[in-house]
């Protein structure tokens, strides 16, 4: 039985011996029980077969003549770093191992999480690699040597650091040297420029923003006949002031500017210089600093997803009611070429170097259709099968939300069971968007056994453009919910489920999302699980880095915006049992988040408990906000997550897995 008489504020401290005892003790008891109700150790075993299959597309990078990639499986969980050239890639020969995470691991006794490398540009001889302890954000940062494969030189300490080459001797370090070093939302304020062979207290300061600001940096632009700093200040998610040197391009702070070669990329999200939000502009940059406004109009009428650059072209991915092209501009001439991909694909582009010529990698997949990789439009590899997908067909829906505004969704199954269980994924927030693409992990729990999923499109969202963000911010907020309501509600009108099958899964924002739907609308759907959630809107802004999102839940401290979080704060809407009936939740958080405070998971959990609502809680002691740092780890996790959902809102008729003996078709 769950110990909900420990004190709340106990759970504030991350790794204080009684906060991890009372989380210990209830995650066992969480994977006792849904181990009890579904075989999980075999539907964990089927994930991590899907997760370290040899038969998966390895992506990579390019940097000179080498493609770089990192790659997990069972005998490696926590990884290799290695790469290999492009014939042999091509033929599918060997790779050249340069980094074994695993034995580094374990020969420093260390749990350590592979979080990237950044190579030293033209000369690709050096590598900052980035380790974090658990899979946290803050990580420690090591010199390289690709030659000997050995570390030495730079290393900076455990902090969110941000850091990137100048020259072989010199790096562009932001980090954490104690006193006022970091804003408040704990990422680098100042940017130093390091000799080596110097003590980085020591580092001359060269750009420094306001504490108030979410974060500063620096990045060199190492292109011939454009070398340059580009220094930033993000004054929230969506401000920024961007300098060239010394200089700083006069855009409105809600605008993008993105300097390239010769040319300035302007990106607003209200109009400005000719341009309407959400479109794409370009001008010479020369012009533009003298105070030309005479901007280029490049893309309009959809929205603008990514920029990439390549040596001569610029490749921009735009959404068309949630699906996506990529469009390829001729740099100066700006003739615009249309690429053509896969048809029923969402497709995005995995890497370009425009430092190393025109080469250009795209992955392309759907809800049921494995990824395709291509190189330069040719198909060079092709993602096995992993779930039996031959009955799942995709449809596109639209409903309406309170207010009026149409809202898209996108349900995947087989539409010739009738009413199925039901999940119902979901974000509405930081302008992400949410396009279809395979996942054999869901596949294989989910969708092999008749069931439906869905993904919503909500406000707060990136699908539609800047708006479409801007609607569900701040004092707004509930428009998120809303739409999210709307859609269960659809679902539910069209026949494809009830409201006992629907079950509601969403994490970090999307926890937000599933916590808020719990404590508002718990009649409509059967279950929620709540993934590294944020549901003390109150306080959100003093734990781990929650100053850095006010500009899109609004300031607690700010009367009229305080008042609009207190209506939908999870955690301080909660009912008792005698005054409301929620559906079973599972709350499930990690212990390495230094992102979102494991708090927020906890509390909610025990107020949940206390309340006399249905609630599991279990929270894996590595992973980072991600919840998992390790195929092994993922497997345990969306094992827990699948079966704990089967046993609440699948069908209680079919045996618990039945799994084919292989993985691939």
């Amino acid at each position: 039985m769950p110990d909900f008489s420990i004190e709340p504020s106990l759970l504030d401290d991350i790794t204080g011996d009684a906060a991890l005892a009372w989380a210990t003790s209830w995650s066992g008891e969480t994977e006792e029980r849904t181990a009890a109700d579904r075989d999980t150790a075999a539907l964990a075993e089927r994930i991590r077969g899907i997760l370290d299959t040899d038969d998966r597309i390895p992506y990579v990078t390019r940097r000179g003549d080498f493609l770089y990639n990192f790659w997990r499986d069972r005998e490696h969980p926590r990884g290799l770093w290695r790469r290999t050239t492009t014939e042999d890639y091509l033929e599918e020969k060997g790779w050249e191992v340069l980094l074994d995470v695993d034995k580094l691991a374990a020969d420093e006794a260390e749990d350590w999480v592979f979080k990237g490398a950044a190579v030293r540009p033209h000369a690709h001889d050096r590598a900052l690699v980035r380790l974090s302890r658990g899979g946290a954000d803050a990580v420690v940062v090591r010199e390289f040597d690709l030659a000997t494969r050995t570390f030495g030189g730079f290393e900076l300490p455990e902090a969110k650091t941000e850091v990137s080459w100048v020259d072989l001797d010199t790096l562009f370090v932001g980090t954490d040297l104690g006193g006022e070093t970091l804003t408040t939302s704990g990422y680098p304020v100042e940017v130093r420029r390091w000799q080596r062979g110097t003590d980085l207290r020591d580092a001359p300061v060269i750009f420094r923003g306001e504490r108030s600001d979410v974060a500063v940096g620096a990045a060199r632009d190492h292109t011939p006949g454009f070398e340059r700093t580009i220094f930033t200040r993000a004054l929230d998610f969506y401000n920024q002031r961007t300098y060239i040197e010394d200089t700083l391009i006069d855009v409105p702070t809600n605008c993008t500017p993105i300097p390239h070669r010769q040319w300035l990329f302007l990106l607003p999200r209200t109009p400005f210089a000719g341009l309407a939000g959400g479109e794409l502009g370009v001008i010479e940059l020369d012009r533009f600093l003298a105070g030309d406004r005479d901007v280029r109009v490049l893309v309009s009428g959809t929205t603008v997803e990514d920029l990439s650059f390549t040596a001569s072209s610029l490749l921009v991915t735009t959404l068309d009611d949630v699906a996506t092209r990529i469009s390829s501009f001729d740099l100066g001439t700006w003739e615009r070429t249309e690429l053509s991909l896969p048809d029923a694909a969402t497709a995005h582009v995995v890497s370009t170097s425009p430092l190393d010529g025109d080469e250009v990698w795209i992955n392309a997949s759907s809800f049921s259709t494995p990824s395709t990789l291509l190189r330069n439009g040719k198909v060079v590899r092709r993602a096995p099968a992993l779930f039996d997908a031959s009955r799942i067909e995709t449809r596109q829906h639209w409903t309406t939300s309170a207010d009026g505004t149409k809202i898209p969704y996108f349900i995947t199954g087989d539409f010739s069971l009738g009413a199925r269980p039901t999940l119902v994924g979901g974000y509405g927030g930081f302008e992400v968007s949410l396009t279809p693409a395979y996942s054999a992990v869901r596949g294989a729990a989910w969708l092999e056994r008749g069931y439906f999923y869905v993904q919503p499109n909500l406000r707060g969202g990136g699908e539609f453009g800047p708006e479409w963000h801007s609607q569900a911010v701040k004092t707004n907020r509930h428009k998120v919910w809303e739409d999210h309501r709307a859609v269960l509600e659809d679902i539910v009108a069209r026949g494809y489920s009830t409201p006992a099958q629907l079950g509601i899964r969403g994490g970090s924002n999307g926890g937000l999302l599933t916590s808020g739907a719990l404590v508002q609308y718990p009649e409509l759907f059967g279950a929620a699980v709540i993934q590294v959630p944020l549901t003390d809107m109150l306080r959100y802004h003093t734990l781990s880095a929650g100053a850095s999102w006010m500009a899109e839940y609004g300031d607690p401290d700010n009367p009229e915006e305080r008042a609009a979080i207190e209506t939908w704060s999870p955690l301080h809407n909660i009912a008792p049992a005698s005054a409301a009936t929620y559906p079973p939740a599972l709350v499930t958080t990690s212990t390495r988040d230094d992102r979102v405070h494991p708090a927020h998971a906890r509390t909610f959990a025990l107020a949940l408990g206390k309340a006399g609502q249905p609630v599991d809680y279990f929270e894996n002691t590595a992973g980072g906000h991600a919840g998992a740092a390790d195929n092994e780890q993922v497997a345990r996790v969306e094992s827990l997550i699948y079966s704990w959902l089967d046993a609440r809102i699948g069908d209680q008729s079919r045996t618990p897995w039945n799994f084919r003996t292989t993985t691939s078709d």
